[in-house]
């Protein structure tokens, strides 16, 4: 089956609101192809002006991350209904910023999982390994303990309607890519791990995205393999670039 691409760029911490503003007017017409889904994830202070500055395009809001209650005494975060109203379709989950400098483990990117579906947000599911799990050649029973626990308790048919993007650590914001191959053998397994999990229409119909270092030099090879439906871009998402890598 054909599933449809998505090209997710992840700001992480940067753009005021000023300068996101301006990004987004700078990209307008780079970035219009709608044979794809175009997604800005940006941080929480951006949302309401961002949202704003897509209206009419064909660019959809993504949030960076969230907390699991709706309300209450949780000191600087930021709630799902608060992303819905301000215009928020996707959320990313489980980015290994999130679990590396923030302590985030499986049970609470689960909870995200859930939370997210039942505010009618979108996950951007991440997954991936470290360079010591690449080398130590254990990275896919890693990645495949990780799907396991985010997805428990998830429905096929949630499942359907999500993103997981795969992103090796090493290959973020280093310059360092996973080959074309590379990237391609773990998307498959992604899928495989699905099918075994749920069954083969599922795997068939989740959109498995590539993260690490995805640019507009490499985007059209990584783009091209079977089981790779998008990216999520991080520095490549803040720069024209963007447009090429939409286009590839």
């Amino acid at each position: 089956m054909a599933r449809r691409r998505i090209i997710a760029g992840n700001w992480k911490m940067n753009k005021t609101p000023s300068e996101a503003v301006a990004l987004c007017n700078e990209l307008k017409d780079l970035v219009k192809n709608d044979a794809v889904d175009v997604v800005y994830c940006v941080p929480a202070i951006d949302i309401v002006p961002v949202a704003e500055a897509v209206k009419g395009t064909n660019v959809h809001v993504g949030a960076e991350n969230f907390y699991i209650e709706d309300k209450g005494a949780f000191t600087g975060e930021i709630s799902a209904p608060m992303l819905k109203e301000a215009g928020v379709e996707y959320v990313i989950i489980g980015h290994s910023e999130r679990r590396d400098i923030f302590g985030e483990n499986d049970i609470l990117i689960n909870q995200k999982v859930k939370k997210a579906f039942a505010s009618g947000l979108t996950p951007i599911m991440c997954c991936g390994e470290s360079l010591a799990l690449r080398k130590a050649g254990t990275y896919k029973e890693w990645i495949a303990r990780q799907i396991k626990w985010d997805l428990t308790d998830i429905t096929a048919d949630q499942v359907k309607t999500l993103v997981i993007a795969y992103e090796p650590i090493w290959a973020i914001g280093t310059g360092e890519t996973a080959t074309a191959d590379q990237a391609e053998e773990v998307c498959k397994m992604i899928r495989e791990i699905i099918a075994d999990l749920y069954d083969q229409a599922t795997a068939d119909a989740v959109r498995i995205q590539y993260g690490g270092s995805m640019n507009a030099a490499n985007a059209a090879e990584l783009l091209s393999k079977p089981n790779i439906d998008g990216g999520l871009i991080g520095g490549a998402s803040l720069k024209a670039d963007f447009g090429q890598i939409v286009n590839a």
